[in-house]
Order: structure tokens, then C-alpha cells, then sequence
């Protein structure tokens, strides 16, 4: 595993980018930063961190025929990395906001952002980000944001935590590999926020209605039961989970 340690950068996954252009990395690559200036979350939203106090990692991974169609299955696998590493560290009522946020009771602590390199439908390689609050304390106006510090009232050891990480992730994309597909889904749906319970949200048009969350599909749409027992898929963005 070679890793790549940062003082500072805009974004780790943007230097990872940047890096495979110009030199052949091995699997499993890490970049990891002490301080990440320029973090992005999912669909360009910004990604804030204080200096030294939590994990700020991308991982390189190489495939050899991932088909474009089955690309939410590097949600799940990511996803369920930080939730066994934080499990292990006694994190409570641990859930996976849908598509991968990572919350500790109603308040997110980690957020994981993938960009795919593809060669026609297949995905050759992919960049996992991960942005996990290890001993920030303060989140400024984020008032659903907080940290395995201020949860567990402790201060955690980084190089523990990544070790942990990615630990994990190497052991899920094995099972992956070995065909335990079905297995990873069904432990992803189990952990999804919110599933089974009343909940609102706000589709796209800014409409709120009322639903249950009852798992995913195949390519990763939220399935939410409506009114008279119906069924409705969504994909990312189009709708919102409110509470």
C-alpha cells in the first residue's frame, strides 16, 4: 500500500486525480492531508475541517470489469467501511444516511464523496474520499454536524482510525470480489436512516409529503412507500429527507 501524507492540499481527491495523469499507482494508494483546504462533498457542496483534527483520506481502487450499472455498490462498500471502523470504536446508534452520509444518532460525522474513471460502460478505477470529524469540536452554524469527540467525549488516535478504515474497505472489496454481493446490499439496507419509520421529505419541487423509506434498488434509488401502499423510486438529488 503505498500513502501519500499531505501537509496541506485543496482536495485529496483532486491531487489523487491529479497524480494518476502523470504516474502508474498501484491499488489501494491513499493521499491523506492534515489540512484540506477546498474539501467537496456530494454534488459540489463544501466539505469543512479544522487543521490536524480529523481524517481527510482518498483511496485509490483498481478494477478489472465493473460494469457502470452495479457504480452504487461503491456506496455500500464505502459506506460500510467507516461503520465497522466506528462500530469497533463504540460509536452509538450508528445509521447510513442515504447515499452515504454516516450519522451517529441525527447528527452526521462523516461524508464520502467517489469519482469513477470509466472506459466505455466499464469502471477502470475509482477515487473513494472520506471526510470523517474525528476531534473537531466546533462545526460553526452546522448545527447536524458533529464528531467521535464530541460524541464519545474523548480524543481519538488518526493514524488508528485510518489504519481501521481502510482495513475494512480492503476486506469488504474482497468479499465484493468473491461474489457476496447480496450479503453487502442487505447489510447496507439494515443500517439505512430512518428506514421502516414515518418521515418527511421534500422533492425537487420543493413539495413535502410524507413516506417510509423500505430499502434500495438495484442502482441505488431511494424506494419510499407513498400513500396506499405505492411504491416510488428516487434518485440522488431528487428528493430530501427532512426528519
Amino acid at each position: 500500500m503505498q500513502r501519500i501524507k499531505l501537509d496541506a492540499t485543496d482536495s485529496t481527491n483532486a491531487y489523487l486525480k491529479k497524480l494518476m495523469l502523470s504516474e502508474k499507482l498501484e491499488d489501494f494508494t491513499i493521499v491523506t492531508a492534515n489540512e484540506q483546504l477546498n474539501g467537496r462533498g456530494q454534488m459540489g457542496t463544501q466539505w469543512q475541517s479544522e487543521a490536524g483534527k480529523n481524517l481527510t483520506i482518498s483511496v485509490l481502487k483498481h478494477f478489472k470489469n465493473f460494469p457502470i450499472h452495479e457504480q452504487f455498490l461503491l456506496n455500500i462498500i464505502s459506506s460500510l467501511a467507516v461503520y465497522y471502523t466506528l462500530k469497533k470504536l463504540v460509536i452509538p446508534n450508528l445509521r447510513v444516511k442515504w447515499p452515504n452520509d454516516i450519522m451517529s444518532g441525527n447528527f452526521k460525522i462523516c461524508g464520502i464523496l467517489i469519482e469513477n474513471n470509466l472506459k466505455n460502460d466499464i469502471i477502470s478505477s475509482s477515487i473513494i474520499g472520506f471526510g470523517l470529524n474525528v476531534n473537531q469540536l466546533e462545526f460553526g452554524n452546522l448545527k447536524k454536524a458533529s464528531s467521535l469527540k464530541r460524541i464519545k467525549g474523548k480524543s481519538f488516535n488518526l493514524e488508528e482510525v485510518l489504519t481501521s478504515l481502510v482495513l475494512n474497505l480492503k476486506i469488504l472489496f474482497n468479499e465484493f470480489e468473491s461474489g457476496k454481493v447480496s450479503d453487502i446490499r442487505k447489510q447496507y439496507t439494515k443500517l439505512l436512516f430512518r428506514i421502516d419509520k414515518p418521515s418527511t421529505f421534500k422533492d425537487r419541487d420543493s413539495k413535502l409529503f410524507t413516506g417510509y423509506i423500505r430499502g434500495i434498488s438495484a442502482e441505488g434509488n431511494l424506494v419510499v412507500e407513498l400513500e396506499d401502499s405505492i411504491l416510488k423510486e428516487y434518485a440522488f438529488k431528487e428528493l430530501e429527507l427532512l426528519h
